[in-house]
């Protein structure tokens, strides 16, 4: 009957003790961080050759996602209209939005300034608990 005591009571402190370290691996999760860039594209034809592949390398680098947008695919609900190219990158959270951000900086300076004119906003995401 001893036995039977101390697997119970074993069974049940590990029990607890799983339950304590999923709540704390829980909450710290991060939420997302997202960008959403405005391209004005002055030549598209070379943006899209010489820019476009090397700036997706670097969403994919940073582990960012595609969620959508692209060439005149957005249109203005009220006030001005959006440049010609507006897109929605997602990002596991701020830390890796900004480093993406510091190599996607120097790219568009080096290349991509030559072929479009860029605007993005980040905006972290809403803790879903």
């Amino acid at each position: 009957m001893k036995a039977t005591c101390k697997i119970g009571a074993a069974l049940i402190g590990s029990f607890a003790l799983g339950l304590a370290a999923a709540s704390v691996l829980h909450a710290q999760v991060k939420p997302l961080a997202y960008i959403v860039a405005e391209i004005d594209v002055k030549d598209q034809a070379a943006y899209t050759k010489e820019f476009l592949p090397k700036a997706q390398a670097n969403i994919k680098e940073f582990g960012g996602k595609y969620l959508g947008g692209g060439y005149n695919k957005a249109f203005s609900v009220n006030g001005s209209p959006p440049p010609s190219r507006v897109v929605l990158l997602q990002f596991r959270d701020m830390e890796a939005l900004k480093a993406f951000s510091v190599k996607q900086k120097q790219l568009e300076k080096d290349i991509g300034d030559n072929y479009a004119s860029f605007r993005g906003i980040a905006i972290e995401g809403a803790d879903q608990q």
